[in-house]
Formats: C-alpha cells, sequence, structure tokens
C-alpha cells in the first residue's frame, strides 16, 4: 500500500512534467484529497471516483484526485503501477480542463457513454443472477 505522502509526491512529480499552458486558467491547480469519493451512479458500492475537474464560481477551476478511491480500486498496485494509474487520470482530468477552456464536451460524452455501459452490465448480471 502507497502512503499519502508518497501518494501525493507522485501526483506532483507527474503534474511537473506536463507543459505550463496545461494550468491556464486552473486557479486551485492540482490538489489530493485522502477520502474516496463513490459515484452517484454506483450500483453495488463498486465504481469510485478517482479524480475529477470541477469549476467552482468562488474557488475556480482546480482538479482533484482522490486517494482512497485509488487504495479502494488499486490496494495491491505496486508503485510503478499506481505512479500509471495516476498519470492516467490526471491527464484525463486535464483533457476535461483543457476542453472546457476550448468550449468542448468530448470527454464528458465520453464518460458519459462508460458510465452508460457500467449500468448496464450491472442490470445485466442482476437479471443473469436471478
Amino acid at each position: 500500500m502507497i502512503e499519502l505522502e508518497r501518494f501525493e509526491e507522485m501526483v506532483y512529480e507527474i503534474t511537473d512534467t506536463l507543459p505550463e499552458d496545461f494550468f491556464r486558467e486552473l486557479h486551485g491547480g492540482v490538489m489530493v484529497q485522502p477520502q474516496s469519493r463513490l459515484h452517484p451512479a454506483a450500483v453495488d458500492g463498486d465504481l469510485f471516483i478517482l479524480g475529477e475537474y470541477r469549476r467552482d464560481r468562488h474557488l475556480g477551476r482546480f482538479i482533484v484526485l482522490y486517494y482512497g478511491s485509488f487504495l479502494r480500486c488499486f490496494p495491491s498496485l505496486e508503485p510503478e503501477g499506481m505512479r500509471e494509474r495516476i498519470r492516467k487520470v490526471i491527464l484525463h482530468e486535464f483533457r476535461h480542463h483543457l476542453e472546457s477552456l476550448a468550449g468542448e464536451r468530448d470527454l464528458e460524452i465520453e464518460d458519459e457513454i462508460e458510465i452508460s455501459r457500467y449500468k448496464y452490465r450491472k442490470e445485466r448480471q442482476k437479471i443473469l443472477d436471478e
């Protein structure tokens, strides 16, 4: 298990490698929250939010990664595997940010499709289990 402090170091090591332009208008930067965050669409308590891009009227634009969610989803991942997962989530959230600046919603739509697929699989599994 990776400790919170090491997780945060990995996050900031990764973000330090990104182009400066990625951070344009990202007022709150990238932050780590220690808790896990269950996705509102979770059917069996098995769908967690690893990270999210947020726009807040008072706080501006920022990215949050949920350390607890990473631990719930990848409890036995070795450090390099965890680093790769963190990198993928950071890039995903930066894509949300950059698309938001450009007035695009492509990744939001892709995420909605993935949630629909998740729900379909869960409903189908429930029918098969009956």
